[in-house]
């Protein structure tokens, strides 16, 4: 049955009059952009009373006019040092993809300096520490000052412009700080999770080639100490790149510390909590994240500066009905994608409280995440299937013990998510009442593609389906001829006629890898990997990996690097 909500609807994005905030302050910044896109070339404002745009109208605009609409959103949402002077520049067949061309600014300005001005005592952080009612909430005034001293001590420490750093750390504000302090100074990080072996640690440092880890002591997970210090020691035996491990203290529990190892809280002290920013181009790199390829060979996918927080940033606001003073609750690990997109940068971009989730589903009982959205009053929850469905086997008990009243939106991620699970998390979570959105995307896609929200104010949402490609996101399903499938109730390979700016634009050191990986098999297209199945409605439903050998070689490849049972349930 078709649960119907009024999630994102276009009406409330858009403001129903021009010039006139909506609801809680919206529109925030860029949907007046928004608006006026899909009000015409001029950009010529419609009579009072008359709505500006529709979700169709601004589907149409953003495929066949990108330049028009990506560029006053990102002139609009993002603080520029330079203005670009080219929206976007993209060829498939030679996998060329590059936007907001000559543009400068800094992502970490935009992420916390912007939010200090106007209100550096809102809440940026709070982290769910594994003991449950041990949370910690941390300023954006707080996140500013700590990013600043950490990209002053990686400074002193030989961190210049385009160096890699690797983080191998769990879900923390000292972490999410790395991030945005290698973005200040125009470093580039490397966010590996804190769960994968020495061996495999030390092939993704090796092939970035980085200077300097951060890492803690131990961490804790689930009431279990891992001992991260002691892989880090075993890995950087073979990294000749790795000039300093910095050493940050989660546990009381004293480590050795060699020669190569500085104590990080210890020295950050020292530092100044003012960090001047590196105005960075469009395209400089921001970040590198690795995911195993078929062949087992870990592939480093990078992310760029202004496409990526830009698409990142929209999507957290559109896709989950972020309204300003939510808290937001993403449960992934910051190794993952999803924890890039949708813990750190898209909330933090948009000025949100964004929830650090350091333990399991199921410490100390199934009930962790409801008695957590509870007490801290989580207005979206964004979690993955198979954590849904390991916690759906204990029973509803443990979901009505509490208080799930702050919820409106709840968000799927990782894979496809099965109709009982579906069922389940809409029914008995939800009450029957939050809107629940099934997304799509991947690594290299670097945000949500396709969702339920953003849509038509009510419009329908189906079990089990993400349903609605996003803003500037134009499927093809081809067959195995390579011929475009037209028309409704087909299936095919998933593919994308059309660039977006939150994709990825390269393998680390591989181009050549990166264009025979995603452009040579369908040429003109991006291939996703998977297949789908566009529905008779016009709606698009993932089917799965095209090819399973490849789907059992990566994960098999991912879990002999996971750690046992590591409680990371998004991948």
């Amino acid at each position: 049955m078709a649960a119907r909500s009024l999630g994102c609807g276009v009406g409330r994005l858009l403001g129903s009059l021009p010039g006139h905030a909506g609801p809680r302050g919206w529109p925030p910044p860029g949907v007046s952009a928004l608006r006026r896109a899909a009000s015409g070339p001029s950009g010529s404002v419609p009579a009072a009373g008359v709505q500006p745009a529709s979700y169709p109208m601004l589907r149409v605009q953003a495929a066949q006019q990108p330049a028009a609409f990506w560029g006053p959103l990102a002139r609009e949402t993002l603080l520029w040092d330079t203005p670009y002077h080219t929206v976007w520049d993209c060829d498939f067949s030679s996998g060329k993809i590059a936007w907001f061309l000559g543009g400068q600014l800094n992502v970490s300005v935009n992420c916390l300096d912007l939010h200090v001005r106007k209100s550096p005592e809102s809440v940026a952080l709070i982290w769910e520490r594994d003991e449950p009612g041990t949370e910690v909430r941390i300023t954006y005034r707080e996140l500013l000052e700590t990013t600043c001293r950490l990209a002053n001590l990686l400074k002193r420490h030989g961190v210049c412009r385009g160096d890699r750093v690797a983080i191998y750390m769990p879900v923390s504000p000292l972490a999410v700080a790395a991030m945005l302090a290698c973005a200040r100074i125009g470093a580039v990080h490397t966010v590996i999770f804190a769960g994968f072996s020495a061996e495999s640690l030390a092939g993704r440092i090796n092939d970035a080639k980085c200077k300097v880890v951060i890492t803690f002591n131990q961490g804790l997970r689930g009431g279990r100490v891992v001992e991260l210090k002691k892989i880090v020691d075993e890995a950087v035996k073979y990294c000749p790149t790795i000039q300093y491990v910095l050493v940050a203290h989660r546990t009381d529990n004293k480590v050795h510390m060699g020669n190569l190892d500085v104590p990080l809280e210890q020295e950050m002290a020292k530092e100044d909590p003012v960090c001047a920013p590196e105005s960075m181009g469009s395209e400089d790199m921001l970040f590198m994240l690795y995911t195993s390829g078929s062949t087992g060979t870990p592939k480093g996918l990078v992310h760029t500066q202004a496409g990526y927080l830009l698409y990142a940033a929209l999507t957290h606001r559109l896709v989950f009905d972020y309204q300003p003073g939510d808290v937001f609750g993403c449960v992934a690990d910051i190794g993952w994608i999803t924890g890039h997109s949708y813990v750190v940068y898209g909330p933090l971009c948009n000025g949100a409280t964004s929830v650090l989730f350091e333990s399991t589903p199921v410490y100390p009982d199934p009930g962790r995440y409801w008695e957590m959205v509870q007490r801290l009053k989580i207005n979206q929850f964004y979690g993955a299937p198979t954590a849904v469905r390991l916690l759906l086997k204990y029973g509803d008990a443990w979901v009505k013990k509490y208080d799930r009243s702050s919820l409106r939106t709840l968000g799927s991620v990782g894979e496809p998510i099965n109709q009982e699970a579906w069922e389940w998390l809409h029914k008995v979570v939800g009450d029957s009442r939050c809107t629940l959105v099934d997304t799509w995307w991947q690594t290299e896609t670097g945000g949500i593609c396709i969702a339920p929200r953003p849509s038509e104010e009510g419009a329908e949402i189906l079990p089990s389906m993400a349903m609605r490609p996003f803003f500037g996101i134009v499927p093809a399903l081809i067959d195995e001829k390579g011929n475009i499938l037209e028309g409704n109730d087909v299936s095919g390979a998933l593919c994308f006629s059309q660039a977006w700016p939150g994709m990825a634009r390269t393998i680390y050191g591989d181009h050549q890898r990166f264009v025979d990986a995603y452009f040579k098999a369908y040429p003109g297209y991006y291939f996703s990997g998977d297949g789908a199945h566009r529905t008779k409605g016009g709606y698009y439903q993932i089917t799965g990996r095209m090819d399973d050998v490849i789907n059992i070689t990566k994960f098999v490849g991912w879990f002999r690097e996971a750690n046992e049972n590591s409680g990371n349930f998004e991948h």
